[in-house]
């Protein structure tokens, strides 16, 4: 709990802007997964780099935990105030400061989401292609090093960050990176914030890489007789050098779901999700390849979508399998996995996770953006269920062994927060204590969102 005069200096600041309402704190208790935390003791609404430094000064002389909040979407309780303290909402900094198109790149606020940035650059010609799926801060999505549904062409927010402002434990204010388009000069300052999940600074301002909004654009559906069968033509497409913009994978259950939250009928078999990008004649030539492709393995029940409408309604149907899954099981929660892996090990992974799944007493719905070896399944438990719950943690567990067992991770773009501390070890071995020590130069006393990421001391 605060101490009063904590309370009393972090109010001369902000004024009503600190809120210890019960209403507000629990709102910033709450998470997009099963992980639970108590409420934070008090709220900040900073509108300033200036104010951040100042609530990080006085939370370093009253020794109170900071942890940034952006929109709430994370799903591995990275924003939860786990040891209580001070949450910062970055809300009221939600302003694209500068655009510049020559330089393809926009200067924008933490709390600004990525459907806002696209929507002002709408008149720009160019566009911000990293997509979680909600409409997250691009704030937390720096934290979290997010991806998503864009990332076979893309890239992640590790390739779409060009520089930050952050503000260290203690109010100290720095800026990586520069507008150059590269640079050697020491550290990579940007690439370790970037997915530092608020442990090492909070995030006030990012320089980010934007992007040409494509000439024509084409998207589909198709569906295959089997899971393998689906991912061995993920894999035989990326192979083949075609250049897709999103290939997302629908497994049956995950489609049912879609169908009855989105009201589509897609037909019920593992589908894939392409979508190509680039001049008329280059998409054509790309969709003609996918579809020869396809058809080698099966595929059937083409569905394209030229117009923007359709395009839409179906990248729709796919931002809402969330949500949709969730409702298959009224009243239940998810345990919501998340691993990458090599797309020579796709398959495998997909088809030995499927069988796990199957032989375990919970439905746990597979879908991903298998461009790039990443793919979730969604363990659906009864929140009072003791047994569901162990047995879900069991699933999750296996298919992190299994992930690295392959050669890859254990988050491809959730990252580790809360959910997924204890499994850090395996990935990282003696790393994972070298990520400690970072933490301990920039964060001494532990306040960056403690409980999160790095080895608990």
């Amino acid at each position: 709990m605060f101490r009063p005069e904590a309370l009393s200096d972090l109010r001369a600041t902000l004024g009503d802007r600190l809120s210890t309402a019960p209403a507000v704190l629990e709102h910033h208790a709450q998470s997009e997964s099963h992980i639970r935390a108590r409420s934070p003791d008090a709220v900040a609404f900073p509108e300033t780099t200036d104010e951040v430094a100042q609530i990080s000064a006085m939370c370093a002389r009253h020794k109170v935990p900071m942890v940034a909040w952006g929109a709430g979407t994370s799903l591995e309780g990275h924003a939860l105030a786990v040891q209580g303290g001070l949450t910062i909402d970055f809300s009221r900094m939600n302003k694209v400061l500068a655009v510049s198109p020559q330089d393809m790149r926009a200067v924008v606020q933490p709390g600004l989401t990525r459907v806002a940035l696209n929507h002002a650059l709408r008149d720009t010609g160019l566009f911000f292609p990293v997509d979680p799926g909600a409409d997250a801060s691009l704030g937390g999505m720096a934290a979290t090093r997010a991806s998503g549904t864009a990332a076979v062409r893309y890239g992640t927010m590790r390739d779409n960050v060009l520089g930050l402002e952050v503000v260290l434990a203690g109010g100290r204010v720095i800026r990586t990176g520069t507008l150059a388009p590269k640079t050697a000069a020491g550290y990579d300052l940007t690439a370790l914030m970037v997915g530092s999940e608020g442990t090492l600074g909070l995030i006030t301002e990012l320089t980010l890489r934007l992007h040409g909004q494509p000439e024509a654009i084409s998207a589909a559906t198709c569906g295959f007789p089997s899971i393998t069968a689906a991912v061995d033509c993920v894999i035989a497409t990326i192979q083949s050098g075609i250049p897709m913009a999103w290939i997302e994978f629908l497994d049956e259950a995950t489609v049912a779901a879609c169908n009855v939250w989105s009201g589509t009928s897609l037909p019920l078999a593992p589908q894939l999700m392409v979508e190509f990008h680039g001049s008329p004649a280059g998409v054509a030539e790309q969709a003609e390849r996918f579809g020869t492709i396809a058809r080698d393995f099966g595929s059937h029940g083409f569905l394209w979508a030229k117009a923007q409408e359709d395009r839409s309604r179906l990248w729709k149907m796919r931002h809402a399998a969330y949500p949709a899954i969730l409702a298959a099981r009224p009243g239940a929660v998810a345990i919501v996995t998340d691993v990458c892996v090599p797309i020579s090990a796709l398959a495998q992974a997909v088809a030995e996770t499927q069988a796990d799944i199957a032989a375990s007493p919970i439905p746990g719905p597979i879908l991903g953006h298998v461009g790039d070896g990443n793919f979730h399944a969604i363990l659906l438990i009864r929140p009072d269920d003791p047994t569901e719950h162990a047995v879900a943690q069991a699933l999750a567990h296996r298919m992190a062994e299994r992930a690295l067992a392959l050669g890859g991770t254990i988050t491809g773009e959730h990252g580790i927060g809360a959910g997924k501390l204890a499994l850090m070890a395996a990935e990282h071995g003696s790393g994972w204590g070298v990520m400690g020590d970072i933490k301990r130069a920039l964060d001494p006393l532990n306040l960056m969102n403690p409980g999160k990421l790095v080895p608990q001391t």
